[in-house]
């Protein structure tokens, strides 16, 4: 291991290179491996261990990223809300396959999941709009997210009317707002090692079924 090696080691506090790989059997499901992550991530101290890279592509293949907050997650997939006005909904609409990232870097740890969305009921969405504070509740009317500000106050005084609006009792659930499931059909688990010699446990789903491999790094 060399001196830069060590002392990122050192810096990770043995939390990143210095990991080990946890026993797998013929049976374990990806779900069951990212819990175990996803509670280290957490549990090391990482700030907001559930920001996650989502990547669409548009109809002409154009891709684009950005960060959203992981919701919820169990063997049916990776659950995130947003504005169905928004760029990234448009773009789901027209092509449904999706990339996951997740990346701990305390941890030397990063997570990719490729698979295909679909919406969440408007059940679930509901219930997740209105477990959020009242201000965000009021600001998912208030922002018609990805369209251009027709003027630099626009936001702010649509804030101030949805506020008025809303004064009074709950704040209804907008059906132009609400979730999707990404459904995992590949997903890769990579643990940073020395010498650049890092570990990668591959999940692939055939005929509902997981198989699993490593990949050379």
């Amino acid at each position: 291991m060399t001196l830069f090696e060590k002392m990122r080691c050192l810096f990770t506090f043995g939390q990143g290179v210095a990991l080990s790989l946890p026993e797998l059997s013929a049976d374990t499901t990806p779900a069951q491996l990212f819990e175990q992550w996803f509670n280290d991530a957490k549990q090391s101290g990482i700030l907001l261990p559930e920001a996650m890279s989502v990547s669409s592509c548009n109809a002409d293949g154009q891709p684009s990223s950005r960060m959203v907050l992981l919701k919820d997650y169990d063997e049916k997939g990776f659950v995130f809300f947003t504005n169905y006005a928004s760029r990234k909904s448009h773009e789901l609409d027209e092509n449904n396959k999706v990339a996951l990232l997740f990346h701990w870097n305390v941890l030397q740890r990063q997570v990719r999941i490729e698979g295909i969305v679909e919406k969440v009921s408007i059940q679930e969405s509901a219930d997740y709009f209105h477990s959020r504070d009242r201000g965000s509740q009021v600001g998912a009317w208030a922002s018609k997210q990805s369209q251009k500000l027709k003027h630099d106050d626009e936001l702010k005084e649509r804030m101030s009317h949805y506020q008025e609006k809303f004064s009074q009792g709950q704040v209804p659930h907008p059906e132009f707002w609400g979730g999707w499931r990404i459904k995992p059909h590949a997903i890769e688990f990579w643990q940073g090692r020395s010498n650049r010699l890092h570990d990668r446990i591959c999940f692939e789903k055939q005929n509902e079924q997981w198989t699993q491999h490593k990949l050379h790094p």
